[in-house]
């Protein structure tokens, strides 16, 4: 007992030693003298005060942004039938594609005829337009022959899908309805990193679930999406999130919840989100004219790296590096060369290369850029009419419109950027199949066709030359994933 009874003693020295140091502190700025009686309560009643403030300064009322917006955003299921060109070796299970394990089991899977397989999916979206707008997610609706969306209420609605841009992954829908509830839309570039974001959505079916997290980083460039910088967060994103919104503190949309970076197929701490303002312009474009319209240079580019940096004589790595132009392209007309370093777009400065394609995107074909170049050793102003990127044609009613396509299938040569990243000479991409032999044998989209016959196949009409020289079959080699197989392909 005598020990504690010490130290509370002692305690309360202390305690009044501090009061008194306080109390002289204040009277340094006051006019008027405490008593030591007020000089102790103003000590004691302040201590707790500062760090209570900080809190309740950081920490922003999640509820109250789910109570609000909640009923702005939708689940959206959609259904429909999915063409398999594969079937598997005994034991190894038929997953839905969209199952993590799905792309592990095709390693273990061999073609076959393709039939059609009825597939299910589920998404999220929101409501920008009391009329029944809704943003969501391109590959979310892709080749639905359904999709229905479910309100908050319970109401349920068949949508029709107004549009959808693959590059931006964003689409748009409507469901006939009237006085919906609309989210605000804000603006991503006031956002910082650090900064609260809140997502909204329907992961793995669980409807109207709130995580929330941080902005990671900002204008983050992906494998293949070069035209959007994506936002990066930490927010808790699954299969089921994708199309719904993500909001700021103030309950505003700032971007759509589209992908994550993950080795389980699972939430791991990466997620990216579009920003609002590129989905509002494809939102628009789509609804006024049913397609997108992007500015285009015609260049490949590249990072410039510490040594690039050295051997051009720039200060610092910086800039965008054109590897290649190209041939009778607008970059050409207006004299930009390989080697030359953008460093500036339209007055922005380029830090890196993944800055570029997303400016370029967003102005209109035919309008007017002025770059900043820097080329041996000297800057130097370029001004130039801006291009458009072609829209995709559909090579598959191409390839049954042709009599010398017997295969039913379109094809074309590799880029040079694809051939570095497949690793082979020669062959022809397989952009799309349809409904022929290829098809009814197994070839897919995205395989490479190496040779036909035994015959390597460099070009088209050299593949149409064998096909039409082959009597009853032509055998192809193609490789699908970094497998390389044999495919025979009856011509009858």
């Amino acid at each position: 007992m005598k020990p504690r009874k010490t130290i509370a003693k002692f305690a309360i020295v202390i305690a009044l030693f501090a009061a008194t140091l306080t109390g002289g502190y204040t009277y340094a700025h006051r006019d008027d003298v405490p008593t030591a009686s007020s000089q102790t309560a103003l000590a004691v009643s302040a201590l707790p005060s500062e760090p209570s403030r900080k809190a309740s300064a950081t920490l922003p009322d999640f509820a109250e942004i789910a109570a609000r917006q909640g009923a702005a955003v939708v689940n959206v299921s959609v259904s429909g039938t999915v063409k398999t060109g594969v079937s598997g070796l005994p034991g190894v299970p038929k997953l839905d594609p969209n199952d993590p394990f799905s792309q592990f089991f095709r390693r273990f899977q061999i073609p076959s005829p393709q039939e059609g397989v009825p597939t299910q999916g589920q998404g999220s979206g929101f409501i920008v337009s009391p009329d029944g707008v809704i943003l969501t997610n391109a590959h979310v609706v892709a080749d639905a022959d359904e999709v229905v969306v479910k309100l908050t209420d319970r109401r349920e609605f068949k949508a029709k899908v107004i549009g959808t841009d693959r590059p931006s992954d964003v689409a748009v829908l409507k469901i006939e309805a009237n006085n919906l509830p609309t989210v605000k839309i804000g603006d991503s570039q006031r956002a910082r990193v650090g900064e609260w974001v809140v997502a909204i959505g329907s992961p793995f079916g669980f409807e109207s679930s709130v995580t929330a997290g941080i902005i990671s980083a900002k204008s983050r460039s992906l494998p293949n999406e070069g035209y959007v910088p994506f936002l990066q967060t930490d927010v808790a994103i699954n299969p089921g999130n994708s199309g719904g919104p993500l909001f700021d503190t103030s309950g505003e949309v700032i971007g759509i919840n589209s992908q994550i970076y993950s080795r389980s197929g699972g939430y791991q701490g990466l997620s990216f989100a579009i920003p609002i303002e590129v989905a509002m312009k494809v939102e628009r474009q789509l609804l006024d004219h049913g397609r997108v319209d992007r500015g285009r240079l015609g260049i490949l580019i590249q990072e410039v790296n510490k040594e690039l940096a050295e051997s051009f004589g720039l200060e610092k790595p910086e800039g965008a590096l054109v590897s290649s132009v190209e041939k009778g392209g607008p970059a050409e007309k207006a004299g930009i060369e390989p080697g030359d370093v953008i460093l500036k777009f339209n007055g922005k400065a380029i830090a890196s290369s993944a800055q570029l394609p997303p400016l370029v995107a967003d102005l209109a074909p035919g309008s007017t850029a002025k770059l900043e170049l820097w080329r041996k050793g000297r800057h130097k102003d370029v001004t130039m009419d801006v291009g458009a990127v072609q829209l995709a044609k559909d090579p598959a009613s191409k390839a049954t419109g042709s009599k010398h396509e017997k295969l039913g299938l379109a094809a074309r040569p590799l880029t040079p950027d694809e051939v570095k990243d497949s690793d082979v000479t020669g062959g022809l991409l397989v952009e799309s199949v349809a409904d022929g032999p290829a098809a009814r044998a197994g070839v897919q989209p995205g395989d490479i066709i190496l040779s036909a016959n035994g015959e390597k196949i460099s070009n088209l009409q050299q593949l149409r030359a064998i096909v039409s020289g082959s009597r009853k079959h032509v055998a192809l080699l193609i490789m699908r994933d970094d497998r390389r197989l044999f495919v025979p392909i009856p011509l009858g």
